[in-house]
């Protein structure tokens, strides 16, 4: 890969006034040495301070892009992937459970190794990684287990939150979930698409739930049913480029 490829760092902003401006001055701090390198935030809907915030502290991104309706995490990633044409995706959430200090490691794997797709784990190295509720880290075994059955890798950790992937990759117009879920079915995309794919340890900084963490048992199924679903569609797209050819 060259040298100087774009690293285009996607922050998804639904209300998070009290972290957003944190998150960009770490990610401003933290990344000098990525000089070709575009912060793009997605509006996500914004109905607290942070939109006042963002628009006052401008020198601070690259580009703002406004939904003007709450779409997800998933629905503002295809939003900002239709505003990127070229180079590489990560998507950095707009608190500070993932430290931006890593950005520049892995984006020197990327370069050093010609990778890609890389994604983080939370469940292996020498990491520092917070305690996990055992019910969080039971079920993110368990979608682990069905993608890696289902995908035929080994993968230790489908739901970190950082993962670097080449655009090329990915044509958002084939993305249907617009949540939390829509990791697992961009993650499929990329292993169908992708023969070098890695996987490196990840520092962890996770919520409480009274710091605000959302995610619940319930979001088990939905990840499931859009690994399940996603491939058998890859798959008909597969049988029906071989029967043309």
């Amino acid at each position: 890969m060259k040298s100087d490829s774009l690293l285009n760092i996607v922050i998804p902003v639904f209300n998070e006034e009290k972290t957003t401006i944190s998150v960009l001055n770490r990610l401003n701090n933290e990344c000098k040495s990525i000089k070709n390198k575009k912060i793009i935030v997605v509006d996500d809907g914004l109905y607290d301070k942070t939109s006042y915030l963002l628009k006052k502290n401008s020198k601070l991104y690259s580009k703002l892009i406004t939904s003007g309706k709450n779409i997800g995490k998933g629905g503002a990633v295809i939003l900002a992937l239709k505003h990127i044409n070229t180079g590489y995706v990560l998507v950095q959430d707009a608190d500070l459970e993932y430290d931006p200090s890593e950005i520049p490691r892995l984006w020197n794997l990327v370069n050093d190794y010609d990778i890609e797709v890389l994604l983080t784990s939370r469940m292996f190295g020498s990491a520092l990684t917070r305690v996990h509720y055992f019910w969080h880290k039971l079920g993110n075994k368990l979608i682990t287990f069905l993608s890696n059955i289902t995908n035929n890798t080994t993968f230790t950790d489908i739901y970190s939150g950082y993962i670097i992937f080449n655009r090329r990759l990915i044509d958002e117009k084939n993305l249907i979930f617009n949540g939390w879920v829509q990791q697992a079915e961009i993650l499929t995309h990329l292993i169908h698409n992708s023969l070098k794919i890695y996987e490196t340890p990840i520092s962890y900084n996770g919520r409480s739930y009274l710091e605000g963490k959302k995610i619940h048992a319930g979001a088990i199924v939905p990840v499931v049913f859009s690994i399940f679903w996603t491939n058998i569609k890859l798959f008909f797209v597969k049988l029906k480029r071989e029967h043309v050819i």
